[in-house]
């Protein structure tokens, strides 16, 4: 009530085992990021990602931290492939999957977040667990979906990730690097919006 601007009320809502509002809580079953790039049908994945933005909507939660485009390079990534939280191990289909969630979140009023940048789908451990250094698993092109949404303008904010990668910093992971950050996403790709 005292706020000058709207409040941002995020949660993290995947779908599959990325899901705060499971289904075991009474809320409607959801599908994995894989399933829909498995499946790979706009109509489909319309559909899954109507859903979710429409529950959000309706529970005044306006920001979901999702999608992933995190590009499916290690299937056997403890935090990513295991869990099946990335659309493909190809960027076209995970960038075009991506756009259609980012799509039908804007259609109900939610923030969309893409994650986790410079890409994730690499990394062999968990960074919510300790280090993970991608530096010799990392490719150019994990920046594929972010180039081409960013371009399109269907990307409204951009998580992070706490990898670090001494290619692209030798000092810093991601999250801490201006040389990853400004230098890469701000600056060669040319996000200007909330990181």
């Amino acid at each position: 009530a005292i706020a000058d601007t709207k409040l941002f009320i995020s949660i993290d809502q995947e779908g599959g085992k990325v899901n705060r509002l499971k289904e075991s809580y009474g809320f409607p079953p959801t599908v994995s990021a894989q399933y829909l790039g498995e499946v790979n049908n706009p109509d489909t994945t319309a559909h899954w990602a109507g859903l979710t933005a429409e529950l959000l909507a309706r529970m005044s939660i306006n920001l979901n931290f999702a999608p992933s485009v995190d590009i499916n390079v290690n299937p056997e990534n403890p935090v990513i492939g295991k869990i099946e939280r990335s659309f493909s191990n190809d960027p076209v289909i995970v960038t075009g999957n991506a756009s259609i969630w980012v799509d039908e979140h804007k259609k109900c009023g939610v923030i969309s977040s893409l994650k986790h940048f410079p890409g994730h789908g690499s990394s062999k451990t968990d960074t919510h667990l300790g280090l993970t250094d991608v530096t010799d698993t990392w490719a150019e092109d994990e920046l594929l979906p972010y180039k081409t949404l960013i371009a399109e303008g269907a990307c409204d904010m951009v998580m992070t990730s706490h990898v670090f990668n001494e290619k692209l910093d030798p000092d810093y992971p991601a999250t801490m690097s201006k040389k990853i950050l400004t230098g890469i996403l701000r600056d060669k790709i040319g996000f200007n919006g909330v990181i």
